[in-house]
């Protein structure tokens, strides 16, 4: 069977076929040794170990299929496969084997399953799994002298620090940590005024990228892509009955209505990469879809001035480069006037215009794609992350940047940017509770605005869409009060603009904001009266 892992992960019609394929072998082979158990133990010596393979290669394809269908469903069946081989032992007997071979098996299945726990946040099980997989480390090493200690023990520290990357903690009463989901949740999205004329637009694609330098990252997510990628998914209903039966789901049953938007992870994609992608996004985008492109990534800045400005003079963010290029290449001194070829100006996306696209960029040059211009009069919008944070904020830019983790957790990052690192849950409760009104509000002005560009109401008829523009309003109007965001180039900006005094700058927001303040008991660190902002 060829491994569907490999297969491009663009273009939903060239790896649909392998993977009914594969599935059926796989679900066959599944049943054929759950039937013929007895004889292939006496007969053929099958071993324990052989079974969990199975279960875990099943594990891993669901998982698979769920990166290439946003599906929940599948991360659940890929759980469900990946728990009954710890329930059942499976893989017990491997330590007992002289193979270093078959360890290192076990040790990928622990990583697997880790990661699948995190995309289901089940935090509390990955920490007994990392743990366990500690111990086997441990084992796998002192047993065998192999050269890839170094690398699991990289892996350990990955997941750790992954853990740990949300800067608050929700405490119960007996300080037990509590563990927030915050992918879309019924009743959570302010819902549209009656007669409110919208655009009819439909969430369909997500290009999410992540090229940070040093930011946390477990199995090729950073942790800004692992937050977008919540941001943009609903919570999975019956979480807790599909974990008892096993491979309920065909993966050739789909689901009546498509629940989240088609998502691709790239991780630190070259440039040319990065832009097959997104053709193949953009070729299959039905009708009335928007394509959204979320970047997270070291900025690039233009390196000479020139006479004329056009859209590949203002840098933009760093795309990867190819694994082969000789380094030589970088130490050459370029002449001034020739363009950095791994970056992804804003130029480059203009073509991706002729459709509907919502941009968000999370980079200390985001402001390069300020210079958009819309071309083909499709609605097009660019959220812009602010590009110098005070010091005390840019300490915390490894564990994920603040301006995603608003648009993830709002008041994740408002505990955060107040220097708040535990709350009690019911004052986190009440402040959720609190915010919901605070949505509604941002949601009204958006609406009402006599001034506000077309293109922010025609997206604001997809939920998710509509949750972002509120997340992103909340988030420009809290750093606007804050003491400590002083200059204009630590908030974040939009194209095209919003209009401000009904917005960002709207009196009712900002008193919105102090009364958030004023319930955390942080009031003193934002201002007061509007008047001592500016």
């Amino acid at each position: 069977v060829a491994d569907c892992s490999y297969l491009p992960q663009y273009g939903h019609k060239q790896w649909q076929s392998y993977f009914g394929r594969t599935f059926d072998v796989y679900t066959k082979l599944w049943k054929f040794q759950q039937q013929h158990r007895q004889v292939l133990d006496s007969r053929y010596g099958l071993k324990r170990w052989q079974i969990g393979e199975v279960a875990s290669k099943i594990g891993q394809l669901y998982y698979h299929y769920y990166l290439r269908t946003s599906e929940t469903s599948y991360l659940n069946e890929a759980f469900s496969f990946y728990s009954a081989i710890r329930q059942r032992s499976y893989y017990f007997q491997v330590n007992k084997e002289d193979r270093p071979e078959l360890v290192v098996k076990k040790l990928r299945y622990y990583a697997r399953y880790i990661v699948v726990c995190l995309l289901l946040n089940k935090m509390d099980l990955v920490k007994v799994l990392v743990k366990e997989l500690s111990e086997e480390i441990e084992d796998y090493t002192q047993r065998f002298n192999t050269e890839d200690q170094l690398e699991w023990n990289l892996v350990l520290q990955e997941v750790a620090a992954f853990v740990e990357a949300d800067p608050v903690m929700v405490l119960n009463e007996n300080n037990s940590v509590v563990v927030t989901s915050n992918r879309l949740q019924e009743g959570c999205v302010p819902p549209l005024e009656q007669g409110m004329v919208v655009g009819q637009l439909v969430l369909a694609d997500a290009l999410i990228i992540g090229n940070c330098n040093n930011q946390v990252k477990f199995s090729e997510l950073t942790i800004d892509m692992f937050r977008m990628l919540q941001a943009l998914e609903r919570e999975p209903v019956n979480l807790a009955t599909q974990t008892s039966k096993q491979g309920t789901l065909e993966p050739n049953e789909k689901p009546a209505k498509r629940e989240n938007p088609h998502k691709y992870l790239l991780y630190k994609p070259t440039f040319s990469q990065l832009f097959t992608f997104l053709s193949a996004s953009f070729k299959e985008l039905p009708a009335n879809s928007v394509l959204l492109v979320y970047l997270s990534a070291t900025g690039v800045f233009p390196t000479g001035r020139s006479d004329y400005e056009g859209p590949y003079d203002f840098g933009g963010v760093l795309t990867n480069t190819n694994r082969d290029v000789v380094n030589g290449e970088t130490v050459q001194k370029r002449n001034q006037a020739q363009k950095e070829m791994h970056c992804l100006h804003p130029g480059d996306l203009f073509p991706f215009t002729r459709k509907p696209l919502f941009v968000i960029v999370d980079s200390s040059n985001s402001t390069a794609y300020k210079n958009f211009t819309n071309l083909f009069g499709q609605p097009l919008v660019c959220l812009l992350s602010p590009t110098v944070y005070p010091k005390s904020v840019q300490d915390q830019s490894q564990r994920g940047s603040l301006f995603t983790l608003f648009l993830y957790c709002p008041l994740l990052a408002f505990f955060s940017v107040c220097g708040l690192n535990s709350v009690r849950r019911g004052l986190w409760e009440r402040a959720q509770e609190f915010l919901q009104k605070v949505y509604r509000d941002i949601g009204q002005m958006i609406t009402r605005s006599p001034t506000i560009d077309q293109a922010f109401l025609q997206f604001f008829g997809d939920e998710f869409l509509r949750l972002l523009l509120i997340r992103f309003v909340f988030c420009s109007a809290a750093l606007r009060l804050h003491k400590l965001f002083r200059e204009s180039r630590s908030f974040p900006e939009s194209y095209p603009e919003l209009p401000k005094q009904d917005t960002v700058e709207s009196s009712l927001l900002q008193k919105h904001i102090l009364e958030l303040a004023t319930m955390l008991d942080v009031q003193s660190l934002f201002w007061d009266d509007s008047l001592e902002t500016y």
